[in-house]
């Protein structure tokens, strides 16, 4: 008996593969036992010299299962075995992940070892809590950036969306809120990044203070479409592991368009029909079950707060992504080239900047004095290239001579550096002693 037990336990595994039919592009179809292969399966295509690419089923055609790879096809034969690794992914993080970066499969890439796993295997792409199991959005959580606390309070397991063009200053705002914010953790997913900036944001924007309480996921932008769309989900499951220890967690996110953009590619390999832009179908339908992942956990649990950045094509902030994912988020936070150009930072443009959870989550005496700042900010921009001109003479109308006076010391107000931090307090302070200076109006100088 001893004899036929070791002779069982020496049997291999039962191993279930197919065979690389045709290449094109980077779409691999694969025959042979299709029936046991479901869409997020995946297999590991053996290449020439004992290459090993991971690929991912991502439908069916013809009896053929059609998978891309995660990594170069260099090397893949036709007729290459194709052999089922695992039926949907997942991985296990844990407490020992603070500090780290790791790229879109959760492996170490900051050569400081291996990644200690947790007890528990979350699945790549859960499902969002039910909306009857959620709590509410928490009390306001402090940004440390004075123009996002004071006009665009956002609240504990909000989800608010930083849309703005290319060279407009989001990845520095970005930094700072990952630097400032008041939270435990921070999970920091750079999707399709920059090669050459990961390093210096992680060294030069989020420093050893910021690095210590974070998970930074990266996946540069000369990945394939599945690394960058994983590294989404990635980021989004290891929050969702610290929220559910009970944690305030504040998920970045850099970019969200480069999430659709490789979702697009994904669905073009596939046969997806194009729509707007080129955008597939599935876009629109995989935008909403990612950042729906994103907020408040079950009631007594720990919550996710998302910022989630949008690079706005051609600087249109109705391109069929940023529209989209403005209607999923519960607020958005609009940065404009023209701010930028004339050298105030952040370049967020206040009077098109919405908080979903404000002003029912400011204090109703702090209300009033933000309600006068934005009219008199409004006055202004509808008045200023008249004033600019010299076509507005001084005296003829008291609202706008106020906002004149305002405007200089408002600038100032909303300019802020990316190593300087201000508390909620301290910026309703600051803007009641301006609006008291300037135009006479008089506040209760919150937090004194």
């Amino acid at each position: 008996m001893d004899r036929l037990a070791a002779e069982i336990a020496a049997l291999r595994p039962l191993e279930i593969y197919g065979r690389v039919a045709s290449v094109q592009g980077m779409l691999v179809e694969v025959a042979g036992p299709v029936q046991e292969m479901s869409v997020g399966a995946r297999l590991s295509v053996s290449g020439f010299g004992g290459v090993k690419v991971p690929v991912e089923v991502v439908g069916f055609n013809d009896g053929k299962a059609l998978c891309l790879p995660f990594a170069s096809m260099e090397g893949v034969r036709l007729g290459a075995k194709a052999t089922i690794v695992t039926s949907s992914a997942s991985v296990r993080p844990s407490e020992g992940w603070l500090g780290r970066v790791v790229n879109a499969f959760g492996e170490p890439i900051d050569g400081k070892g291996p990644l200690p796993l947790g007890p528990n295997e979350m699945p790549l792409r859960a499902s969002p809590p039910q909306a009857a199991e959620r709590a509410r959005v928490g009390e306001p959580i402090d940004l440390g950036v004075r123009v996002l606390n004071t006009f665009a309070t956002c609240c504990r397991g909000q989800r608010m969306g930083i849309f703005a063009g290319s060279g407009v200053g989001k990845s520095v705002l970005l930094s700072m809120l990952a630097r400032y914010t008041a939270c435990d953790v921070s999970v920091i997913g750079l999707v399709g990044e920059r090669g050459r900036e990961v390093q210096e944001f992680i060294e030069d924007d989020l420093g050893e203070e910021g690095l210590a309480r974070s998970v930074v996921v990266v996946a540069t932008s000369d990945e394939t479409a599945l690394m960058r769309r994983q590294a989404a989900y990635m980021t989004l499951t290891i929050a969702e592991y610290f929220r559910d220890e009970g944690q305030d967690v504040l998920c970045l996110m850099d970019s969200v368009t480069r999430f659709a953009m490789a979702q697009r590619e994904i669905g073009l390999s596939a046969g997806e029909p194009p729509t707007s832009k080129g955008y597939t179908p599935t876009v629109f339908a995989e935008l909403p079950r990612l950042l729906e992942r994103a907020g408040p956990g079950p009631v007594g649990g720990g919550t996710i707060t998302g910022l989630f950045t949008v690079l706005v094509d051609g600087d249109n902030h109705n391109e069929p992504v940023a529209d989209a994912v403005r209607g999923i988020l519960d607020g958005h936070i609009v940065m404009e080239r023209a701010i930028a150009e004339r050298g105030r930072y952040p370049a967020v443009n206040v009077l098109k900047t919405v908080s979903r959870t404000m002003p029912g989550c400011v204090e109703p005496e702090i209300r009033p004095m933000i309600r006068d700042a934005k009219r008199l900010m409004a006055t202004f921009a509808d008045m200023e290239e008249l004033i600019r001109l010299g076509a507005y003479r001084r005296g003829s109308n008291p609202e706008v001579d106020q906002s004149i006076d305002v405007s200089g010391p408002l600038e100032a107000f909303l300019t802020q550096g990316k190593d300087e931090c201000t508390r909620r307090y301290d910026g309703y302070r600051d803007l009641a002693h301006l609006l008291e200076s300037t135009v006479g109006l008089r506040y209760p100088h919150s937090g004194e």
